[in-house]
């Protein structure tokens, strides 16, 4: 149904250099480019020679005044062709499956969402093949997707284990080609969120970076040098075992106090309904605390305090530039974020420079670019470590 869009690799490890300075970075000079790679200009023009004539780079005008080469001709700036190519991105829910498409920039074209009635590994193969066939109908030249699911991922093609799917050594990826014929990266859905955020979002240009999501569960990215750091816990359910109090409310998925049994929406929702009998949706249990019910509030600043005792943890030692906290359960620092604040300062040294929070209300369709990254990096650009 739908054909392999022609593709720039492979690309040489210099020239996928450079078309990654220019995606993530530009437009750029010559120059300026030439010095961010350390090259001489016989060699960048070495590089970017076929990279223009494939169509990935393209010179556009410098917005005022003009970059001299050596020979002293005028020299226009390097960008990406950003509406070259289309990606598709999904993010694979308990209930839904979110969609978008995206530029080569990553910026976000059209989007969908449908119902996920199946957890069956064919039947949600066939559910992402309807949305593929339908988001493709506007985007010419789809060069892959990318598919985040929360659970342990391995080799960017197999769900190993996802909690949420009940799935085990699913190959989801080799479903989602022979169904799509392009080309399939799978991806935690946490580390492809990291990784659009460090290449195009709150981390760009970041040397150190972290990012905190909370929501059905807690989830956690560090970026050094300015890349991920992959690790081989990833989303093994860690925050079950992060005690933020060990007196703290004990919850099915999680060890009494940890930051999954006071933070996550489930969690929050499960204490409400064993002290109350009422089961409120989280942001009837946010609108409730701001009103100034007992149990809601009480709850509500049990966990902003168990947020700012995360944060501070991740400022002390892993001393990131900024963190950015994601994910749909973010509205709390709407409704407790002094109080998440406050106890952010009291768990620092009274001298520490004041940590970098960035907060980000981010719903599925966010995710679902994460993923549309990870094929970017993956399937054009060869970034395939991980």
């Amino acid at each position: 149904m739908t054909t392999h869009a022609a593709s720039w690799l492979p690309l040489s490890a210099g020239e996928r250099s450079v078309a990654i300075e220019v995606l993530v970075h530009g437009p750029l000079s010559r120059t300026e480019l030439a010095h961010r790679l350390n090259l001489s200009a016989g060699s960048l023009t070495r590089l970017t020679k076929p990279l223009i004539e494939s169509g990935l780079l393209v010179e556009v005008p410098d917005g005022g005044g003009t970059t001299q080469t050596r020979q002293g001709r005028p020299s226009q700036p390097l960008d990406i062709v950003a509406e070259s190519r289309a990606f598709l991105g999904f993010k694979v829910t308990q209930e839904r499956v979110y969609g978008v498409v995206t530029t080569l920039r990553s910026d976000v074209t059209a989007r969908l969402d449908r119902p996920l009635t199946s957890h069956d590994p064919e039947d949600v193969a066939d559910l992402l093949a309807e949305m593929t066939t339908e988001l493709a109908a506007g985007a010419p030249g789809l060069a892959g997707i990318g598919i985040g699911v929360g659970g342990r991922v391995r080799d960017r093609a197999v769900v190993g284990e996802s909690p949420f799917l009940l799935w085990r050594d699913v190959p989801l990826a080799r479903l989602v080609e022979r169904r799509t014929g392009l080309p399939v990266v799978v991806e935690n859905d946490v580390a492809a969120l990291v990784e659009a955020e460090t290449w195009f979002g709150a981390g760009r240009g970041l040397d150190r970076f972290a990012v905190l999501t909370i929501g059905a569960g807690i989830g956690y990215g560090l970026v050094l040098g300015g890349r991920r750091v992959p690790y081989a816990e990833e989303d093994r359910g860690f925050g079950s075992h992060w005690i933020i109090d060990p007196h703290g409310p004990l919850t099915p998925s999680g060890e009494r106090g940890s930051a999954v049994s006071l933070l996550t929406i489930p969690s929050i929702r499960y204490q409400i309904r064993a002290a109350t009998g009422r089961d409120l949706t989280y942001e009837e249990i946010l609108g409730l605390a701001v009103a100034g019910e007992p149990m809601c509030s009480r709850v509500v600043d049990e966990a902003a305090r168990a947020l700012g005792t995360l944060v501070a943890q991740i400022a002390n030692f892993a001393m990131p530039q900024k963190i950015l906290l994601a994910g749909e359960g973010v509205g709390l620092m709407d409704v407790a974020g002094t109080t998440a604040r406050e106890t952010i300062r009291a768990h620092r040294h009274p001298l520490a420079a004041p940590v970098g929070l960035e907060t980000k209300v981010s719903d599925f369709h966010d995710w679902a670019r994460g993923a549309a990254v990870l094929a970017i990096q993956v399937l054009v650009l060869g970034t395939a470590e991980g």
